[in-house]
């Protein structure tokens, strides 16, 4: 997926929102903050986007999101139980009722054997529930980070329009 058809699911979203009066908020990991930018370059975003938290460090995500430390110390950052806390954490922690969470490695280190670059959690509160999916993404860093930005954004207009 290429930056304008972000753009397109990044309208799309906006649309979707601002008719069913809906708020989205973010935590970020592993883009630090992307997903917020790119909602946030179209004018008028504040109609429907509340907030972004961005969570690179362990501390933050259970400072700013309620990640219980034990979670992340159990499954490590880069966890579907850690995804899934930061995407209820986001809701719960703003005047959101939808939330996206990512937490990945990006690269060019920082990867094992379990997660190598690439590997990202995805997770996504919509309508009450949370769906997650995990990504291996392939490129450098920079590809890495917008492949997950462009997924997010594609899959939640999926999720939203459901």
């Amino acid at each position: 997926m290429n930056s304008e058809q972000t753009i397109e699911h990044t309208k799309a979203l906006a649309a979707i929102f601002i008719q069913n009066q809906l708020m989205l908020a973010t935590a970020e990991s592993c883009t630090g903050g992307l997903i917020a930018a790119t909602c946030t370059d179209l004018a008028g975003s504040s109609a429907w986007f509340e907030r972004g938290f961005v969570t690179y460090s362990n501390a933050a995500k259970t400072e700013l999101l309620g990640v219980p430390a034990e979670l992340i110390a159990t499954h490590g950052a880069v966890s579907e139980p850690v995804v899934r806390a930061m995407a209820a954490g986001a809701v719960a922690r703003s005047h959101a009722q939808v939330a996206m969470a990512v937490t990945g490695v990006a690269g060019p280190s920082g990867g094992s054997p379990d997660k190598p670059v690439g590997t990202v959690w995805l997770g996504w509160h919509v309508g009450g529930h949370i769906t997650t999916e995990c990504y291996h993404f392939a490129g450098d860093r920079a590809a890495v980070r917008a492949a997950t930005v462009s997924h997010a954004l594609s899959r939640l207009v999926k999720l939203v329009s459901a």
